[in-house]
């Protein structure tokens, strides 16, 4: 198994929204309604920046107010990570779009 893989599924890390070109909660919404985020593990050497196909299902806005930047949305998805399927699930707060996250080993 990847090291990076085995890394990230081991307990939380801090993470972050990757946006671009404004790191704005506005911005965040519109990946949300896209169904698409970047998610940055940044305790990683130079970041990891994973792109996450959200699970609408499985995510949580209802503690999200993204005219006001405030409270924090759950977010959940699938990807490949080194050739490894994994669900990444991390907890934004909306005001510092930071907070904490990990990866779950998917078994096919």
């Amino acid at each position: 198994m990847n090291e990076l893989v085995q890394r990230l599924s081991k307990g939380n890390h801090s993470v972050e929204a990757s946006l671009q070109p404004d790191k704005t909660a506005e911005a965040l919404k519109k990946c949300i309604d896209r169904g698409y985020v970047h998610i940055k593990f940044t305790d990683t050497k130079g970041g990891t920046d994973l792109g996450v196909r959200l699970e609408p299902a499985a995510s949580n806005f209802k503690e999200a107010d993204f005219d006001r930047q405030m409270g924090k949305v759950h977010l959940v998805g699938n990807l490949t990570l080194n050739y490894v399927k994994v669900r990444c699930i991390a907890d934004i707060d909306l005001e510092t779009l930071k907070g904490k996250g990990h990866l779950e080993i998917v078994q096919e």
